[in-house]
């Protein structure tokens, strides 16, 4: 069986950096990692915490859920909503593949924009739903 977690992330992040409306927000090359480097420029997108299991269809389906994190220093919440909005119309069923597996289904099913208790960040976590098969 092939890495459909492994897979589905590889082909997010260059889905996500490849977007124009992302690299506005987020610069060009857009900053979105599954690992953010040690002093990570702002804003930035970070596929975090990744839930999986396999389904009971044929060609061996798997359902994943991920939760992508805007962090933002932008005085107020505006950009971390631009950059929730621009992944959300980004991600719709888009058509991602790599390493032999296929994203079937995709899109956000849950957005959070707030602010840090500091006031100096702004936060957009979201949760994206996505089943994965092999090609």
């Amino acid at each position: 069986m092939r890495d459909h977690e492994g897979a589905l992330v590889k082909a997010l992040i260059a889905h996500l950096k490849g977007d124009a409306a992302l690299q506005a927000l987020l610069g060009d090359p857009a900053r979105v990692w599954d690992q953010p480097p040690e002093e990570p420029a702002f804003p930035h997108l970070l596929i975090g915490k990744g839930e999986s299991r396999g389904l009971n269809a044929d060609g061996g389906g798997v359902e994943h859920r991920l939760t992508l994190t805007c962090a933002s220093r932008f005085a107020g919440m505006e950009e971390a909503r631009a950059v929730a909005a621009a992944v959300r119309a980004r991600v719709a069923d888009a058509p991602l593949e790599a390493d032999g597996v296929r994203a079937v289904s995709l899109g956000v099913t849950f957005t959070d924009v707030f602010r840090s208790g500091d006031l100096k960040r702004a936060w957009a976590v979201m949760r994206l739903r996505a089943v994965t098969e092999e090609v």
